[in-house]
């Protein structure tokens, strides 16, 4: 008997298989889908500001400055760029400078530059202020900083509000760190909110406006359009969208986690995570360290939905540009296992007790000031420093948890 050939039957349906899932439509639509779909309807006859940059997209990845510039019914009349600019066009850390669009010719005005909001005479010809900016779900990442400034500027000058709603690539379930503490709020803990808080953007202004977190406890009149399909244990990979780097270095959706684990230890500037190389947020890398001898050590202490990995390597640019770095890549195999932010300090007691000799804290004293603000408060660092110990600390990050988790519940927009 004849033997039929079935692998082209196997290609043909290989191929069919790829074709619909490149058709497939997002499972969720953002806040700037939802607001396409309702004809723009509460942006007619106003004047429209808009607060933005290149992760502002809808589910096709048009921008939401083109979309309103184009729409008919919204009158776009000014931009205002966070870190990094409307367009994405500067480094972090770098002063943004108002221009001109050179897309739309509407005037762009900086929020990260001699002023973090919008001022009186930038408002004078808006009526309503829009936001549309991916967050990552970490408070130390400025953009809900931005969002909370231009929401009191909002309040002090009587302009609408409206936040068009985007997913947490943390999830809506994950709450970790302290609250930030009298004394240490800055752009990179503006509001008294955990490290990592567990909303989304429109969730966590309704928090800042109803909670009294705002400056001087103002409200101001705010909207929030809601996501269609989002649900709060999903994932970014499971939304089917596109990830638009939020910034340089988180190039890729699942890089939040990441940010989590080691930006904390990174403001030190005493030991490479990967900036300056392919990894960004994804290494606890130096100079002194051998990477076998550090692996072996972080894999013994059985962390769950993390694995280490010996890495060397020498960074492109910023911290050992150019030297050999030897220590762990960190695998996260599953975030919603891993107690995030808690890996830098684990890290941090290993390193203390196979290098005892080498102070990470005291090698950049410079720096402490900026670690404890990213942090929230002093009391970890101080504490830690005593006999670096996770456990003694591990009181002070879960202190503030629950509390919060309470609270922002009520304010939840979504399951």
């Amino acid at each position: 008997m004849k033997k039929r050939n079935i692998i082209p039957v196997f290609l043909f349906l290989a191929f069919l298989s790829t074709a619909c899932t490149a058709d497939k439509e997002p499972a969720v639509k953002l806040g700037i889908d939802v607001l396409e779909e309702n004809g723009f309807d509460i942006l007619k006859g106003k004047r429209v500001g808009l607060i933005t940059n290149p992760t502002g997209v809808n589910r096709h990845l048009k921008s939401t400055v083109d979309i309103l510039f184009e729409a008919p019914e919204v009158e776009l009349v000014a931009l205002f760029g966070p870190e990094h600019g409307v367009r994405g066009n500067y480094a972090a850390g770098d002063k943004v400078e108002n221009a001109i669009d050179p897309v739309t010719g509407v005037p762009a005005f900086s929020l990260y530059g001699k002023t973090n909001r919008p001022t009186k005479e930038s408002l004078e010809n808006v009526d309503v202020l829009v936001f549309d900016i991916q967050d990552i779900g970490c408070r130390s990442y400025t953009y809900i900083s931005t969002m909370g400034y231009c929401m009191e500027a909002a309040a002090e000058y009587g302009k609408k509000f409206v936040v068009l709603d985007r997913p947490n690539p943390l999830t809506g379930n994950i709450v970790e760190g302290a609250t930030v503490k009298d004394g240490f709020y800055s752009g990179v803990s503006a509001y008294k909110i955990p490290y990592v808080h567990g909303l989304t953007i429109g969730e966590l202004a309704r928090v800042y406006n109803e909670e009294g977190l705002l400056k001087n406890s103002v409200k101001c009149d705010l909207t929030v359009v809601p996501m269609k399909g989002w649900k709060r244990k999903m994932a970014f990979e499971d939304t089917g969208l596109h990830w638009v780097p939020s910034s340089p270095h988180i190039p890729e959706g699942n890089t939040p986690p990441y940010y989590v684990a080691t930006g904390i230890l990174g403001e030190l500037y005493t030991m490479n995570i990967g900036i300056g190389y392919t990894t960004p947020f994804k290494t606890y890398a130096a100079e002194w360290m051998k990477a076998q001898e550090v692996t072996d050590a972080m894999n013994a202490l059985g962390l769950e939905g993390v694995i280490f990995r010996p890495v060397a390597y020498k960074p492109f640019y910023g911290v050992d540009q150019g030297k050999e770095v030897q220590g762990v890549q960190v695998h996260i195999t599953d975030f919603r296992k891993v107690e995030l932010m808690y890996l830098q300090f684990h890290f941090m007691e290993v390193h203390h007790k196979l290098y005892p000799e080498v102070d990470l804290f005291k090698m950049n004293e410079k720096r402490w000031r900026m670690f404890d603000m990213v942090c929230g408060t002093d009391e970890i660092r101080t504490k830690f420093m005593e006999n670096y110990r996770f456990a003694d600390i591990k009181p002070l990050f879960e202190h503030d948890v629950q509390q919060f988790r309470e609270m922002s519940q009520k304010y939840h927009l979504y399951k």
